[in-house]
């Protein structure tokens, strides 16, 4: 459910309160009430995916009341918008802030690890396998194994559990994968941690891969096509 798009938007006025509990006057007995829980469940995950992490429900429950009854409002609702907008400013600058830390603590603890070598550009690797086939240059077309994880051990991507190799250009990729391929010999399997500036950045990637993340990858190249 994309928040943008509710059109209750009342409801943002109460992101800026403590959390606080709330329970139903009546066991929900109907097809309305098991459709108005719904949206309250669905509203939840939402915002809980854009980081906030406390409301005051009762509050929250006021504001849709409100807001659908035609009532006047505590917040008016381009208030509420912007309120809401600058909210989510300061979580996502948070966010980063401390993707960029851990980050740095993270990589500073790997590179001190027995095996772990670090180039000149800051990727630091880990040959788990060693394999005898050649190595791919820039302009190669590779087939690999990888599950890639962030530095809490969150899994955002695997062809692993997916159970199917992928192939792609060597330069089509992030800058890190590319330095690491051409170090690589086909049968490698190595363990490797990329600094946010030779993978995503500030940008980041999507929902799972937050602005300035460091990455790590398990990559098996399995051969040149």
């Amino acid at each position: 459910m994309n928040f943008k798009n509710v059109k209750i938007t009342g409801i943002c006025c109460a992101l800026f309160l403590s959390l606080s509990s709330i329970s139903l006057a009546q066991e929900i007995s109907n097809k309305l009430d098991s459709v108005s829980y719904s949206v309250g469940v669905l509203f939840a995950k939402n915002i809980k995916q854009q980081g906030v992490k406390e409301l005051n429900a009762e509050v929250v429950a006021k504001a849709i009341n409100d807001y659908m009854n035609g009532e006047t409002r505590v917040i008016p609702e381009n208030e509420c918008q912007a309120m809401y907008m600058s909210y989510m400013k300061r979580i996502n600058e948070e966010k980063t802030a401390g993707a960029k830390l851990s980050g740095v603590a993270y990589l500073a603890e790997n590179k001190e690890k027995e095996g772990v070598m670090v180039t000149a550009s800051g990727l630091q690797y880990e040959v788990i396998t060693s394999g005898t086939g050649p190595k791919p240059t820039a302009s190669d077309k590779v087939r690999t194994h990888y599950h890639g994880m962030l530095i809490d051990g969150t899994v955002f991507d695997s062809s692993v559990d997916r159970g199917e190799p992928i192939s792609f250009q060597v330069g089509g990729v992030i800058k890190g994968w590319q330095e690491a391929l051409q170090l690589m010999s086909v049968g490698d399997k190595w363990r490797l941690v990329i600094p946010s500036e030779l993978a995503y950045g500030s940008r980041g990637a999507g929902a799972k891969i937050p602005p300035h993340s460091t990455l790590v990858f398990e990559v098996e190249l399995l051969g040149i096509e």
